[in-house]
């Protein structure tokens, strides 16, 4: 005769073990869409500026056009390089040398001090640079 025992079989460690490799997947991907996302060279390109807004607005039709984008936290760029106003002075300089029909977009953020956008505009008349336009969006 057989005396069956009163065993009860824990089946809960194949699913911890499931659960654990579902939660590192998770936070695998995570980090790595995360990482993928933040160093992503079109996100890296883009200066996130917020234009002051006009009604009367006309797109530029010219082709060699130099933007130097003031930001609200202070650093100025001169197309996507960080430069100071110092060093814009001279690379616009470089720049005019090389295209004597060279013309500059100034896109600034809507809190940035006016001062500052007066500076470019001087270093620009400075170097005798005629076309000169402030962006904005429209209304």
């Amino acid at each position: 005769m057989k005396i069956k025992g009163n065993r009860k079989y824990i089946i809960s460690l194949e699913s911890v073990a499931m659960t654990d490799i579902v939660l590192n997947m998770f936070i695998f991907f995570f980090i790595s869409f995360s990482l993928l996302y933040t160093f992503s060279p079109t996100r890296a390109q883009k200066i996130d500026v917020k234009l002051p807004q006009a009604t009367n607005i006309k797109p530029l039709g010219d082709a060699e056009q130099i933007d130097i984008t003031l930001t609200e936290d202070g650093p100025i760029y001169l197309n996507q390089d960080i430069v100071s106003i110092k060093s814009l002075a001279s690379k616009l300089k470089e720049k005019k040398d090389a295209n004597p029909q060279l013309s500059i977009v100034i896109r600034s953020d809507r809190l940035v001090p006016f001062k500052s956008i007066v500076k470019v505009l001087d270093i620009a008349s400075g170097l005798g640079i005629p076309k000169v336009s402030i962006a904005a969006v429209k209304e």
